[in-house]
């Protein structure tokens, strides 16, 4: 396992390709409603990111020869959990969709998510979204120089089971920097004091999927798609981090 720690100069190469990822998240966020489509979603995103002299990170991405993802966005609506693909959906009141994105620039790649309600949705999707963000919140708060991966995962986990709602365990989250996918991995399950170690200067992407039913998941038949297996919704965030001293820095902030 090859970790990486930045330093100050790649630090500050990165926080421009993370501005570029919140800036799209909250451009994408205005355009949220009912009738809006995930393709025009996704072309507007890709024009953003290539205006400020970056690229997708996501566009031609995989390791499958011949399947590699088509989109700037990850668009995933309510049981799909990560890896929506854009195209001919039309995003429907109540429904709940998850925005992926990434964006390289200058070397460096960053890395962001962000859950949104469309129009008007039930009390249970909005509470299953806040207890996302919130476990996303306490995972970051954990990511300091001398803790440990497992003090993350179990911020995440502890947080969302004890609202009733699962974490998925298929999926994780990654450390960021000159590759999209670096190591560690980072789940969000696991014990405290277990783990890699965190070095201040460590980037992470932290990015808790939540489902509102069982933690299974299956993958559609685009061989991209990961949805919930009892088709219960499920809710995404991420934000590339630095670790600190004494307290993380969160590159990908938007509210």
């Amino acid at each position: 396992m090859a970790i990486t720690i930045k330093t100050a100069e790649e630090i500050e190469l990165m926080r421009e390709s993370c501005r570029i990822v919140s800036d799209v998240i909250k451009l994408i966020g205005t355009q949220i409603k009912p009738g809006a489509s995930t393709l025009q979603l996704d072309l507007m995103a890709e024009d953003y990111i290539r205006s400020c002299g970056a690229v997708p990170a996501f566009k031609g991405y995989g390791a499958e020869v011949g399947n590699p993802f088509p989109g700037t966005l990850c668009i995933s609506v309510d049981d799909e959990v990560v890896h929506g693909i854009p195209g001919k959906r039309i995003l429907r009141e109540g429904e709940i969709v998850s925005i992926d994105v990434g964006a390289k620039k200058n070397g460096f790649f960053g890395d962001g998510a962000f859950t949104f309600a469309v129009g008007d949705v039930s009390e249970e999707k909005r509470r299953l979204m806040r207890v996302t963000k919130e476990s996303l919140d306490r995972a970051v708060e954990k990511a300091v120089d001398g803790n440990r991966i497992g003090d993350i995962a179990n911020a995440v986990q502890s947080h969302v089971e004890a609202e009733g709602f699962s974490v998925v365990r298929d999926l994780v989250g990654h450390a960021v920097g000159r590759e999209l996918h670096e190591d560690p991995q980072v789940p969000n399950y696991g014990k405290p004091n277990k783990g890699v170690m965190l070095c201040a200067g460590m980037t992470l992407a932290i990015e808790p999927m939540v489902n509102a039913g069982s933690y299974k998941v299956r993958t559609l038949a685009d061989r991209w798609t990961i949805v919930t297996q009892d088709g219960k919704p499920s809710a995404h965030f991420e934000y590339t981090i630095v670790v600190g001293k004494g307290k993380a820095e969160v590159l990908t902030m938007y509210n």
